[in-house]
């Protein structure tokens, strides 16, 4: 067991990751430094890439984990009879959380050991459960304290020491994550996945209609608000209002990633 003190980065592959990291090897050393990356098995080719790029300039290498078998989120979906959407999903939970908290049990020791997520000054408000949840490993969110940056300037930041802006950042998604198609995501995300990735949102419909037959449930990823009720919205009807009623889309739910910043208990 390592007798020196060790820093752990929650490395998800999103620019707010990428800035933490900076922030704490600029502070400890890339030796103190763990790049603790979670695959999803469901990335975007480009993350990979841009992983390596950040981790060489960075002088860390990345530390893989995933889930045991190896499964991606719509697999989780299955094998857990749940349909992972924007308020609750599992996928997290198994696919980062748990394989980051096997890997902290085996290579850490709580007392010698902080643990460092990517969330800004704008979410101050989750710390507390996020500390909870990743007890007894203390946490630190560099980027909720000054000097604060939203990711625009954290993206240009990173163009000055050489990183390529992520191609889903580039085609306008929120996150750098599960190739674009995190069920936490809203409507907004929904369409742009259409539009630019028309073969991931038909695996990821097909996927949605599988667990509704294997459930014999009116479920969803989405949901619809119009009028003040909430109903169901498959990405099936949601294809077909792209087409037809554009004007009844809201493009303004974005929905967010918080794979790492959940509480991890």
């Amino acid at each position: 067991m390592p007798t020196s003190h060790q820093h752990v980065v929650m490395w998800s592959g999103g620019i707010t990751s990428w800035a933490t990291a900076r922030h704490v090897v600029a502070e400890h050393g890339p030796d103190a430094t763990t790049l603790l990356f979670a695959d999803t098995n469901a990335e975007d080719e480009d993350l990979y890439t841009f992983n390596e790029q950040a981790a060489r300039l960075l002088g860390v290498p990345l530390t893989r984990v995933a889930d045991p078998q190896e499964r991606d989120p719509w697999q989780v979906f299955e094998d857990k009879r749940w349909l992972g959407n924007t308020r609750i999903a599992q996928c997290s939970h198994v696919l980062k959380q748990e394989p980051c908290r096997a890997w902290l049990q085996v290579h850490t020791h709580p007392a010698s050991t902080t643990v460092y997520v990517g969330i800004d000054w704008t979410e101050t408000h989750r710390l507390p459960a996020i500390v909870k949840g990743w007890a007894p490993w203390s946490v630190q969110a560099p980027l909720t304290e000054p000097p604060y940056r939203d990711k625009v300037q954290l993206l240009a930041e990173a163009r000055s020491a050489g990183l390529p802006t992520p191609r889903l950042y580039r085609l306008g998604f929120a996150h750098n994550n599960c190739g674009g198609t995190c069920v936490k995501g809203g409507m907004a995300q929904w369409v742009r996945v259409l539009e630019v990735f028309p073969e991931r949102y038909a695996r990821a419909e097909a996927a949605e209609e599988k667990m509704r037959q294997l459930l014999g449930k009116d479920v969803s990823i989405l949901r619809d608000r119009t009028g003040g009720t909430t109903t169901p919205l498959t990405l099936a009807a949601l294809r077909e209002r792209i087409a037809q009623h554009p004007d009844r889309l809201d493009l303004f739910d974005e929905g967010g990633c918080g794979c790492f910043t959940d509480a991890a208990a």
